[in-house]
């Protein structure tokens, strides 16, 4: 018996181990450290793989690096820059477009039209949690926080101006973090290499390689200046992107005036994603375009893929032209730039990386990949606020922060616990069948069926 209570001792202290193992209470927003979120624009996540990032590297090797980020479709810069900040599918946040059109109230939204509460509204971005906690949140031209969302204006902001340099949007930023100490959120918005690699395309390695180059230069800024201001390694910084790029080529057109008449359709929105809306009978308008070209997918906007996310808000059109990969739709032009995004988010060229460091995260610790709706979550819980309801996961990303528990480490006891009961269990058996072998002085005892008074047989 002696042996079967050190194995049951062992399981009991093993349970109560993993029981113990200690998953931290959600930090108030005054306790927790502050977070800035930067953002450069059209990011690929294979350009790491491709190309030198001294400073990057060296911030990931101390930190967290997740090589690539499932964002959500469609993979324009409204839509994910918004999905990062709210947790939500773009049919859930409303800012489905970089281009959008709504047919109830007829306004129209564009990157030079995009101050009208009316389209944030369907969502709650970060910041505007972080100040109804309390504190305050600040912007460097991150897509709507030039925006009055919800009747909530964010005071520590500018509007959008490409002429800003990095070192100015930083600058501004740490200023406002250091003159009040209730500002927890901070981000960072800039363009490049998103305008390169549509100017030039992904593969032209000359140009993107000195664009990529600069980009890393302020990343080693970033650091730097953090450090001299006393900020780094007292805040989180996370860096990410909003979606990657593909190679365009004048021999991949897809022109629309060779498969139907302009005059039956209204263009919201062009290449890759094709938003029309039907000015004659829908269904010939659906099948002429279906017959159109090969590398081009067309959709009733009911009838999109379900894992797209895409089709249950009112400022998504009835008809929806996709583009393969690398394709350009155009009505009948030439091709209008070299690089382009608005794929398919399943496409590797779709897709952005994230890095991040501070004292919340585990140190040289890479992930292979993760949904870009999971960092909501993982954003409110390094700021103590509570998560407005979102598409994200926060058990998705638990393992990038120093103090939660990984599945690697429960798939870990699960192993070790599954092995005691089975050595208990077999322990238990072994034991059992000695003593009753010790107990029988015959190993089977024969019934013996005689002529007694006492053994009446039960039938009645």
């Amino acid at each position: 018996m002696m042996h079967i209570s050190i194995y049951l001792n062992i399981l009991i202290a093993s349970a109560e181990l993993t029981l113990s193992v200690p998953t931290p209470e959600q930090k108030s927003t005054s306790d927790s450290p502050p977070l800035l979120l930067v953002s450069f624009d059209g990011f690929r996540a294979d350009y790491l793989k491709k190309y030198s990032f001294p400073n990057l590297e060296k911030f990931f090797a101390d930190g967290v690096l997740v090589h690539e980020l499932t964002n959500v479709f469609t993979t324009k810069t409204f839509p994910n820059h918004y999905s990062l900040v709210t947790g939500l599918y773009a049919e859930s946040h409303g800012m489905v477009a970089s281009i959008m059109y709504d047919s109830a109230s007829k306004k129209h939204f564009s990157i030079q039209n995009d101050s009208d509460p009316f389209w944030w509204n369907e969502a709650t971005p970060i910041w505007v949690s972080v100040e109804e906690s309390g504190f305050k949140a600040a912007s460097a031209m991150w897509p709507g926080t030039d925006v009055k969302i919800q009747n909530h204006p964010l005071n520590y902001t500018f509007d959008y101006n490409y002429r800003v340099t990095f070192q100015e949007r930083l600058g501004n930023l740490t200023q406002w973090m250091i003159a009040d100490k209730t500002v927890k959120f901070a981000s960072l918005y800039w363009e490049e290499p998103d305008r390169s690699g549509h100017l030039y395309g992904p593969e032209n390695s000359t140009a993107m390689s000195h664009v990529l180059k600069e980009v890393d230069n302020y990343i080693g800024f970033l650091v730097k200046h953090l450090f001299d201001v006393g900020l780094w390694e007292k805040i989180n910084v996370i860096i990410t992107s909003d979606h990657g790029m593909a190679q365009c080529s004048k021999e991949r057109l897809i022109k629309l005036d060779e498969c139907i008449n302009s005059s039956s359709y209204t263009l919201v929105d062009m290449s890759p994603l094709t938003a029309i809306v039907p000015l004659e009978n829908i269904s010939e308008v659906y099948k002429n375009l279906s017959s159109c070209n090969s590398h081009m997918k067309v959709y009733l906007k009911g009838n999109l893929p379900d894992r797209l996310h895409y089709k249950h808000n009112d400022r998504i059109q009835p008809v929806l032209l996709l583009a393969d990969e690398g394709w350009t739709i155009v009505k009948n032009g030439t091709l209008p730039r070299l690089g382009d995004h608005g794929y398919d988010n399943t496409l590797p060229s779709m897709h952005p990386f994230l890095a991040a460091h501070g004292p919340a995260f585990r140190k040289d610790y890479k992930m292979s990949s993760f949904n870009s709706v999971d960092l909501y979550p993982l954003m409110c819980h390094l700021l103590g606020i509570p998560p407005k309801p979102n598409n994200g996961s926060f058990a998705h990303v638990r393992c990038v922060l120093v103090n939660e528990q990984c599945g690697e480490l429960a798939l870990a006891v699960g192993v070790v616990l599954g092995v005691l009961i089975l050595l208990t269990t077999f322990s238990c058996l072994f034991w059992l069948m000695k003593n009753r072998n010790v107990s029988s002085p015959r190993p089977f005892a024969r019934l013996q069926l005689d002529d007694d008074a006492d053994d009446e047989p039960l039938l009645e």
